[in-house]
């Protein structure tokens, strides 16, 4: 089962922050490559955008907050899943959500259940040390 999906450009706009036109123009100047999805609209395979939205991260300045007044408890970043390391029994699953990219080690049995591949659109829930990912309905 892989669950690898195309998204539209403004699924993808709202996974990277970013407004419909940016992203049609990261399209047009080649920098995004894009397909069409079954209803002939303009899609971004998902593989395609865990890569961009990897370097895009990559290349963005670090938060360097240091008055931070609250925050909450509970933390839940969505976003792609940019790489999954398995080995016989753990697996560590990175996701790139934003400009923030969370880092889970979880039963390699859990990966393989969730279906965990890059470009799988995933939910990292934080609390604590613990992170947990989800995958939400489309």
């Amino acid at each position: 089962m892989t669950l690898v999906t195309l998204f539209r450009i403004r699924q993808a706009a709202e996974l990277l922050g970013v407004s419909d036109d940016t992203l049609r123009r990261w399209a047009d100047t080649g920098r995004l490559p894009t397909t069409t999805d079954r209803s002939g609209r303009l899609a971004i395979e998902g593989t395609a955008l865990a890569g961009f939205v990897t370097d895009l991260a990559a290349s963005a300045p670090r938060d360097r907050r240091t008055n931070i007044v609250q925050e909450s408890a509970r933390n839940r970043f969505a976003g792609l899943v940019t790489r999954v390391v398995r080995d016989t029994v753990m697996a560590q699953v990175e996701i790139q959500a934003g400009s923030f990219r969370v880092v889970s080690l979880m039963s390699r049995e859990a990966a393989d259940d969730l279906g965990l591949q890059p470009g799988v659109l995933a939910v990292a829930s934080v609390k604590s040390t613990n992170v947990v990912i989800e995958i939400p309905e489309l």
